[in-house]
């Protein structure tokens, strides 16, 4: 019993250690204080009870900057109560589902506090489904609502599934259609009625090796957020540029944070490498929120565009959805300064592991190591847990594992840990690799052999942009893998100069026994490479 209530204690100071440095632990006067424990108690630590703190904290503070303006938290927490009054009379009650296919703009984060406001659970769409994966899913999942942006209407036409609400309009003629600006402004901005139950918050897997799953998540907790802030140093009042799409885990994840931080989020419909830099430099953003692929195509741009932009503001480039590829965590900090952190993990188990600018310089191909009240253990097929060095697949417990899938399944949990999906290793100083997926790993001529390595050989060739390697049949060697190569304009080498420079960095039989050569990798909206589109065309040769 003592060891449980030292434990404890020491849990409560690193809590309040982490949440002090980060500036949230600050002296309120006791009616702000008031106000805070009866928002939180009444609507939950969710969007709903987040951003109705904030704007009992700062009112006039400004929260969200995009295309269209600047809204204070005030105007915020006014907007939604009157979107939640709208959404009331169009049908939608406590346990209802509303799906949401917008990109990151204010339309989003209304309906996003709206929806939670009226206890009911938001279903974020990939903003790059195509027609048929948005007809599954709104099959699947029966929302009551569907609130889009104009430009995917033609996508949801065989979709029978909810009312229509236009967020993000391109034209002035809707139709019959609602518009969200149209409902905020058709109610009431008053306070509205805290509901009995919380509302949930639906993230769609990738999809990337199969159809993407809904993977519900309750109400966050503090311990998530000490947990992320224990290795990346955000700070309270900061102003933040989330590039990262909103519907995936990564982007949402510092939405929550903006509501616990107190931040500005600063937000453009689609990303662009400049127009990103260029916002983030013109509003001097402290922090930027970015999937890897995103820093790729920055990386990319002509040298003397990336220095006709000033980041100097920037303390922390939060990077996370795939993998770092090759050395472009050098090249980053090489170019903008030690400010990269990397964060693994997926839509089902949140984090797992975060490298920080000391870990990636001394090791850029890690993910770093576990953060506080998170455990990573690596595990063999029998469950046993395996030593430092070897591979096995990767398991985590933290405060935001997942519930299970919407229609039905779970990942693999022992011992409390769930699967993530992955294989990997810890090396001897505590970081984390992940090898690939536990379902990409290929047996050639008797050895195991992991795409993620060799893709991460080539990546480093200086001819090549990105890369991307898949198990084909392989009369020899049983397995062997295929190769698929973006190259920089006007490099041009050859399958045979490719080959020779895997034999150069690893074992002879990891070289790929063919090169395809692409002008871009398919990718969804979180960056991740299709592979099974790969692998079709592979099936259909």
């Amino acid at each position: 019993m003592l060891q449980k209530l030292l434990g404890r204690a020491s849990a409560a100071g690193t809590s309040l250690k982490v949440l002090t440095q980060a500036g949230i632990v600050r002296p309120y006067s006791p009616r702000v204080l008031a106000g805070l424990a009866r928002a939180l108690k009444e609507w939950g630590t969710g969007p709903a009870g987040g951003f109705t703190s904030l704007a009992v904290r700062a009112p006039h503070q400004v929260g969200l900057i995009d295309e269209l303006g600047s809204l204070t938290f005030g105007d915020m927490h006014r907007r939604s109560n009157a979107l939640a009054r709208a959404l009331a009379t169009l049908g939608v009650e406590e346990g209802d589902g509303v799906a949401l296919m917008c990109r990151n703009h204010r339309g989003f984060v209304d309906a996003s506090i709206a929806v939670a406001k009226l206890g009911a659970d938001v279903l974020y769409l990939n903003t790059a489904f195509a027609g048929p994966q948005l007809v599954d899913v709104l099959e699947r999942e029966k929302p009551k609502v569907v609130i889009h942006d104009e430009e995917f209407t033609h996508l949801l036409e065989k979709a029978d599934e909810g009312v229509r609400v236009v967020a993000w309009t391109d034209s002035d003629d809707l139709g019959d259609r609602h518009s969200v600006e149209a409902l905020i402004s058709s109610e009431s901005d008053a306070d509205v009625e805290p509901p009995e139950r919380h509302g949930r918050i639906i993230i769609l897997t990738s999809g990337t090796t199969g159809a993407p799953k809904g993977a519900p998540r309750n109400e966050a907790g503090v311990e998530a957020a000490v947990a992320l802030l224990s290795r990346m140093p955000l700070r309270y009042g900061w102003k933040t540029h989330i590039a990262a799409p909103l519907f995936h885990t990564w982007g949402f994840a510092h939405l929550a944070l903006a509501m616990l931080l107190g931040s500005t989020v600063v937000l453009r419909r689609k990303f662009d490498p400049e127009q990103c830099l260029k916002a983030t430099d013109e509003e001097k953003c402290d922090s930027l929120v970015v999937i890897p692929v995103m820093l790729q195509r920055i990386m990319a741009l002509p040298e003397a565009t990336l220095s006709s932009y000033d980041l100097g503001t920037v303390k922390v480039v939060a990077a996370s959805g795939s993998a770092l590829p090759g050395d472009l965590a050098l090249e980053w900090m090489n170019h903008f300064g030690d400010n990269l952190y990397n964060i693994y993990g997926s839509t089902e188990v949140a984090y797992a592991s975060i490298a920080n600018p000391q870990d990636l310089r001394e090791a850029p191909s890690s993910a770093g190591k576990p953060p506080w009240a998170t455990v990573v253990k690596i595990l063999d097929n029998d469950g046993k847990e395996l030593p430092r060095g070897e591979c096995g697949r990767i398991f985590v417990g933290n405060s935001l594992l997942f519930e299970g899938y919407t229609g039905g399944g779970h990942k693999d949990m022992i011992d409390g840990l769930m699967s993530s999906g992955d294989v990997g290793r810890f090396d001897d100083e505590g970081r984390l690799y992940v090898e690939g997926r536990d379902d990409e790993m290929i047996v050639s001529g008797g050895e195991n052999v992991f795409p993620r390595e060799v893709e991460d050989c080539l990546a480093r060739h200086e001819a090549v942009v990105e890369v991307a390697a898949i198990g084909v049949d392989d009369p020899d060697f049983g397995k062997r893998l295929k190769a698929f190569v973006v190259l920089k304009d006007g490099a041009g080498p050859s399958e045979e100069d490719l080959k020779g420079w895997i034999r150069e960095n690893l074992a002879r039989y990891k070289v790929p026994r063919e090169f395809v050569f692409l002008d871009e990798l398919p990718r969804n909206a979180t960056g991740k490479v299709l592979k099974r589109d790969l692998a079709k065309d592979e099936g259909s040769q």
